[in-house]
């Protein structure tokens, strides 16, 4: 068998590991300890210009690859650092309250997921809010950490995870982090710039009957977004749900207003559920598509061995 094989069956167990073992607590978990590590990274090498943020970002993909390397598991790898389980239940949490009319409960909750003011969200925005939630975390927490761990086994997973981790800390468009963010969002944006496009293509295969929808959605919106990756995940979602993402949200005290993204009413409710719903499928289409390069891999070894055998004695 193959490298290839060999970590395309490691990326579909440490899948299938993720959604068997629940989230070890924070202090326990290892991306816990990388932030740390980074904290303690910036303390000494802050400084409000781009240079600063390229070293910063090159120590934190350093970190991680070295970390995946003593890892040496693919599976290991893909099962700490996916969190497509986890995703889904904490959109669930913003779900029940959402369903029972408790706007409040649902606010409370909200942050979980998403960094916007969830303080003047009504009910229908929540719904938006976790369902673009649910899209573009799941190329960040499932596509990604995969496509990775299929590229370049557990250093690659855990490199991107890196990379993940680093924009959430750093990547922002705020006094302090405007210019020593700038190399870390950047990184993130290439990392998910494939993942986000394969997510897609697996909306459409877990949704067939709105895959023409999805690749006109995709197609016709997701460049209108800030994000060259959430555009896309979140543009595939709305199609494939119905429904029309984006609009006017707030960050603290500053105000966005997005493009909107896809066709039909806005979300409600029921539409988390729906959404949950897709991305597992999402999921479970990749680990079937996994296991299928894995098993032609398999396959096509003894056919490949043969050959070489010939070419060598001829």
């Amino acid at each position: 068998m193959s490298r290839l094989g060999h970590r395309a069956i490691g990326v579909a167990l440490g899948l299938l590991l993720q959604k068997a073992l629940p989230e070890p607590p924070d202090r326990w978990h290892p991306v816990g300890w990388f932030g740390t590590a980074m904290q303690r990274v910036e303390a000494v090498t802050y400084a409000d210009s781009r240079s600063a943020g390229v070293r910063h970002a090159l120590a934190g993909v350093a970190l991680g690859a070295v970390a995946g390397r003593a890892t040496s598991s693919t599976v290991l790898a893909v099962g700490l650092c996916a969190a497509g389980r986890e995703l889904r239940r904490a959109a669930r949490l913003v779900e029940a309250p959402l369903l029972d009319g408790d706007l409040a409960g649902a606010r409370a909750h909200l942050p979980s997921l998403v960094g916007r003011d969830p303080s003047r969200l009504d009910a229908s925005a929540i719904a938006a809010a976790v369902v673009e939630s649910l899209a573009e975390n799941s190329v960040d927490a499932v596509i990604a950490p995969a496509a990775w761990g299929l590229l370049a086994g557990a250093p690659g997973v855990l490199a991107h995870r890196a990379i993940n981790t680093m924009d959430a800390m750093v990547g922002h468009h705020d006094d302090r982090y405007e210019n020593y963010g700038w190399a870390s969002a950047r990184l993130d944006d290439g990392a998910n710039w494939i993942p986000a496009r394969l997510f897609a293509l697996l909306v459409m295969a877990a949704e067939p009957g709105r895959a023409s929808a999805v690749r006109g959605a995709v197609r016709r919106d997701a460049h209108l977004h800030p994000s060259p990756n959430a555009g896309v995940a979140e543009a595939a979602v709305a199609a494939a749900l119905g429904r029309e993402l984006g609009g006017p949200l707030h960050y603290g005290e500053r105000h966005e207003d997005r493009p909107r993204l896809g066709d039909g009413a806005r979300p409600e409710a029921v539409d988390i559920s729906r959404a949950r719903e897709l991305t597992s499928r999402v999921e479970w289409a990749l680990i079937g598509a996994l296991v299928l390069l894995w098993w032609t891999d398999r396959r096509l070894a003894p056919a490949h061995a043969g050959a070489m055998r010939t070419r060598r004695t001829t």
